[in-house]
């Protein structure tokens, strides 16, 4: 299967929990950089997502635009309008992973958006795009645990399905999460949007801790991280740091592709390192 190799039958199958296992053995905190797909310029995607891994990402979440992202905040909304100005669809971002993969079959991706423009696509029909484009991973953020029949097709064909947790998650509801939680779990550090600044880390700390103990995943930290500092903090004692807002906001503006490459690279290296020497 070509150009993604992302079937679970595969030799490069779930890429997600591979990569996991490898940091894992080296003892290191994953680096999760989000992006809207199409933003800032259509054509700077896919260089984008290189300068990432390059610049140290062990994963990346591709947003997928959307209308009406009622869990993000103005950066991202922003983002998401724009990419769609410029008529950016499903469609676009499958061809944009499948790119990436003429380069590199190893970096997990993880397409992060809401249920409404996978549902007008067709949910077997996006599930088998998605995995021979060589998507990893889908998180689906209005798409709550109890309604699993309505992703069936998309884990069927082979993807990860991504759950999120947040600080007003019930322990009851928590352990169904925690126990149907694939490829990791995603733990919103606090109630509200993406990009605002509310991270109390004491407070992260404890919910990680207390959620390890019922997940047999890595649980990533995302919400309200915005540079190296409250990275290493975080990666202190999660699995993975996500950081999208900052890293949104940073690329915004870029006149061309190799701008918005330049300004990714810049805005992770820095995050890495610190991650790394926290850890060491």
């Amino acid at each position: 299967m070509k150009p993604g190799l992302g079937t679970r039958g595969s030799g490069l199958a779930n890429r997600i929990d591979r990569r996991f296992e490898e940091l894992r053995a080296q003892s290191r905190t994953a680096l999760i950089p989000f992006i809207t797909a199409g933003d800032p310029l259509p054509d700077a995607t896919v260089e984008a997502m290189h300068a990432l891994v390059e610049a140290g990402a062990d994963l990346i979440e591709l947003g997928v635009p959307f209308s009406d992202p009622m869990a993000d905040g103005p950066v991202i909304q922003h983002a998401s309008e724009r990419a769609l100005s410029k008529h950016v669809g499903i469609a676009q971002v499958l061809r944009w992973v499948r790119m990436f993969r003429e380069r590199d079959v190893r970096t997990p991706v993880v397409l992060m958006g809401y249920l409404n423009p996978i549902e007008v696509h067709g949910m077997q029909r996006f599930g088998s795009e998605a995995v021979e484009a060589g998507v990893d991973g889908v998180l689906i953020v209005d798409c709550p645990i109890e309604e699993d029949a309505t992703l069936r097709p998309l884990m069927d064909a082979g993807l990860r399905r991504i759950l999120l947790a947040a600080p007003t998650t019930s322990e009851a509801r928590l352990r169904k999460i925690a126990a149907a939680a694939e490829g990791y779990l995603y733990y919103v550090s606090f109630a509200g949007i993406t990009g605002a600044a509310r991270l109390r880390v004491d407070e992260v700390e404890t919910r990680v801790h207390a959620m390890k103990e019922n997940c047999d995943v890595p649980v990533a930290v995302g919400f309200g991280i915005k540079g190296a500092e409250g990275a290493a903090r975080i990666g202190a004692f999660a699995a993975a740091v996500v950081i999208g807002s900052a890293l949104v906001e940073c690329m915004a503006g870029s006149a061309n592709a190799d701008e918005a490459r330049s300004r990714a690279r810049e805005f992770l290296l820095p995050i890495r390192t610190a991650l790394d020497a926290r850890r060491a």
